[in-house]
Order: C-alpha cells, then structure tokens, then sequence
C-alpha cells in the first residue's frame, strides 16, 4: 500500500515550483502598499508578457509570424465594453465571451489566411488588423472616433488598481501554463513539425490544416482575454489604441526578442522591453520609443533569430530549458524522422 502511494505521488518540476514561488510572490505585491505608479507599470508588463505569450502559440511554435494581433486585442476589448455599455454585464464575468469573439473571428480569417506562408501571411494579418480598425470606427453601436467611456469599479482608485493588477497576473499565469504545457503535448510536436518543414510534416501524419487553426484560434482567444480586462481597465476604449498596428509591432517585437522558441521567453522578452520603453517614454524625446523598437524588431530577425534566451539559456539549469519540441524528440508523437530529413520532403 506503501509503495503504491509512493508512486501514485508526483514530485512537480522545479520549474513548476519556482513559477508558482515567482506568480505568488508578484501576488503577494499590493500587501506592500506601492503606489499606484508601480502597480499599473507591473500590470503593464504582464498584459505584455501574456499577449506576447499569446501570440507565441502561432508565431513561434508554428513559425506564422502575425502582425495582426491587435484585432484579436481589439475584439476582445470591444466585446466586454459593449456589453458593460449598453447592458451593464461586467467584464469579468463576460471574458469567455471576449475570448471566443476573438476565437471565432480566428477561425473565419483562419482558413484562408493560414493557406498563406511567410511574408504573406505576414502582410496579410496586418491589413486584417487594420480593416478591423477601420470597421469598428465606422459602426455607429461603437461610437466610433469618440470612444466608449466605462464606468468604474465602486471602490477606490487604488483598489481598483490591485483587483485588475491580481486579475491582470492571473491571466499571465494562465497563458504561461498553456505555453508550458503545449511543449509537452502532441500538439507542441506537431506545431514544431509544422515550422521546420509544413511539406514534410504532412508526409509524417501531421493534419497542418487543423493544428494550425487550433493554434490560431486558441492564440487568439488568450489575446481577447487580455483585451477584455485591459478595456475595462483603462475605463476608455479608442479604436486607435486597441487596434493599433504598434501594439501588433510591440507583442512580436517582444516575443522574437526573448525567444519564441521557449515558453519563457515571450515573458522574459516582455519584462525586459517593458523596462526599456518606460524609461525612453520618461527620459527620451516623443517617439524615441517607436524608433528604438522598431530597431530592434530589423535587428532581432536579422542578428538574433532565436532571441536573447539563445544567448543566456546554457547557463541556466537544464529544468528551464524547455523549447518547442523538434518532432524527433517527444515518444510516440509523430514520427522518429525529423522533417528536414525524410525522403518525402518538398
């Protein structure tokens, strides 16, 4: 009996453990009364680190590099706002709601968009992002140009910063657990299979058509989540800031930056680049931030392709280092060949 509760008792990974350690410890933040400053830069970074997150699902597993994130954003933030402003349902109990907006838009576009590869597919997220701009500030029910102004929480300000700071973190936690838990899965393997070689991944029993529009659509359900809390969040909802081409620019810039090929590195990428666009914001001209970021986007895809974990990561302990898995390295998933090696490679 000894025994076989032994077995049936899972030790969790020292990475589980620490990420727990590291989610509680930024939960634990508010008790230390900081000021509001703080706070809204915190749930910046992880706003940030969970559409970065998000966006890896797609653009670094699969290797579909979308630019038109921020539709799914937007989506997400308009579904609970119009529901908040004409029919007073708060955001947090409507979230699923956002997301699967987002989700469904995905799939329509997804079919279509996901024939494409490369540079197209790129280009053509990006003019999809900005239709969206331009359809919702033409529609009458969302006010268009004037914006959707919210009400706020019936607490104090500074409350109100701590409840979407905690539930802001908890959205964090969630994409950074479906990321984690992608590399371990079948569907991990056959997104990496999908990015070395779609053709030869094909020959090998990988359904690309499906996986790849699972993988859009669950990327963009995460992303209307996000947007979802950050409307209600900002208590004023612009199509020129939820749909902006730059928030697009911002989540691949950051993702690329840490290493997409991690399920860390999109949160590190995150952290990093948050810290660096509030000190040019503060310290540096108007519009210094747009030019270094977008330096940095020609220098990350030109000289750093597998980001800046690719640098850091064979000092860090073996646990940490969890890529998106080749094909050839998780049992019984798809096949013992690796794509760029089989006989049936186009």
């Amino acid at each position: 009996m000894q025994r076989a509760l032994s077995r049936s008792f899972v030790r969790p990974a020292p990475d589980v453990v620490i990420g727990i350690g590291l989610a509680l410890a930024f939960a634990a933040v508010p008790f230390a009364a900081p000021s509001a400053y703080v706070l809204s830069f915190l749930l910046t970074i992880f706003m940030y680190g969970a559409l970065a997150g998000s966006w890896n699902i797609i653009g670094g597993y699969a290797g579909y590099l979308s630019f038109g994130h921020a539709a799914f954003f937007g989506l997400g933030a308009y579904t609970t706002a119009l529901l908040l402003f004409y029919f007073g349902w708060l955001p947090f109990l409507t979230l699923p709601l956002a997301g699967g907006v987002a989700a469904l838009f995905a799939a329509l576009i997804g079919y279509p968009c996901l024939r494409l590869r490369g540079p197209y597919f790129s280009l053509v997220t990006l003019i999809l992002g900005l239709a969206m701009y331009a359809l919702v500030l033409n529609l009458p029910f969302t006010q268009g140009a004037t914006g959707l102004f919210l009400p706020f929480l019936k607490v104090d300000v500074y409350t109100s910063h701590v409840i979407f700071y905690e539930i802001m973190l908890a959205l964090l936690v969630i994409v950074t657990a479906v990321l984690r838990q992608i590399t371990r899965t079948k569907m991990g393997v056959g997104l990496a299979a999908i990015r070395e070689d779609e053709d030869a991944a094909g020959t090998l029993g990988v359904n690309a058509t499906r996986l790849k529009l699972q993988a859009f659509m669950l990327s963009a359900f995460l992303t209307g989540l996000v947007g979802g809390v950050y409307s209600y969040y900002k208590s004023y909802l612009d199509p020129s800031f939820v749909f902006a081409t730059s928030i697009s620019i911002t989540i691949v810039l950051m993702a690329l930056f840490g290493g997409r090929l991690t399920w860390y590195g999109p949160l590190v990428g995150a952290m990093t680049l948050s810290v660096v666009n509030e000190a040019l914001t503060t310290q540096a001209p108007p519009q210094t931030a747009r030019i270094v970021f977008g330096a940095l986007l020609i220098g990350v895809i030109m000289f750093l392709p597998d980001g800046l974990m690719s640098i850091v990561q064979r000092h860090l302990p073996a646990f940490i280092l969890r890529r998106a898995p080749p094909p050839n390295q998780t049992s019984g998933q798809v096949a013992d060949p690796p794509p760029n090696q089989t006989s049936g490679r186009v």
